[in-house]
């Protein structure tokens, strides 16, 4: 069973290293990164990763792409939460176990909109939740714009630039250890999720602003 896994995992991989060198593939990396953006759960990073071995010498390119793709979906998730907050940000929220701390977490977010946005875009947590909460809270666009330009300017491009400086020895670790780098990958997204709930769970120990809000 662990075989058929491995081999299955290693078809697919050679499947997608395979399209990755098609001409339009960075269009597909800019549409992912649009959709994660806003509501896909699967960050675009080992897609990006995927290109950038495939054609090493394309990897900040691809890094760009992924970067205005991600900015791009950042604005309709800023939309859903602006303009579809109780028809769909709701229910997202309480499917994420999100909507008891929610007042806390958009107080803050009010106060502190451009280095949270930085700060959270390029960490694991799910950028989503960062878009469509600042689209529900009203932060500046021009300011959400920037913010999110320059998280995932850093988020992404440090994939494209380790790729292409050190593309070889990395494509050498992924071909020894791919099933690893896929376990460890997984356990990434789910690691992001779980910080999310549990930062948008704090509501503080002391009397701040925010902290009061969260009780009305």
């Amino acid at each position: 069973m662990r075989k058929t896994g491995r081999v299955m995992l290693r078809r697919l991989y050679e499947w997608t290293m395979a399209k990755a060198e098609h001409r339009h593939a960075a269009w597909w990396l800019a549409a992912f990164a649009f959709v994660e953006a806003s509501f896909f759960p699967i960050p675009p990073h080992p897609l990006l990763g995927l290109m950038c071995l495939a054609r090493p010498k394309q990897a900040v390119r691809y890094a760009m792409f992924a970067t205005l793709g991600s900015v791009a979906g950042g604005l309709l998730g800023y939309a859903i939460g602006h303009f579809l907050f109780a028809s769909i940000g709701m229910q997202l929220l309480s499917v994420l176990h999100l909507a008891h701390s929610f007042p806390y977490a958009a107080c803050q977010l009010r106060a502190n909109a451009f280095y949270l946005i930085v700060g959270k875009g390029v960490t694991p947590i799910p950028f989503k939740l960062v878009t469509i909460t600042a689209g529900f809270v009203g932060v500046p666009l021009g300011l959400f714009i920037g913010a999110s330009l320059i998280s995932r300017s850093i988020s992404f491009m440090i994939v494209g630039v380790l790729f292409r400086v050190f593309g070889a020895p990395i494509k050498a670790f992924i071909d020894r250890y791919l099933v690893w780098v896929t376990v460890g990958f997984v356990a990434l997204v789910i690691a992001g999720f779980l910080a999310a709930s549990l930062l948008s769970g704090h509501h503080g120990t002391g009397t701040d602003q925010c902290a009061a809000a969260a009780q009305l």
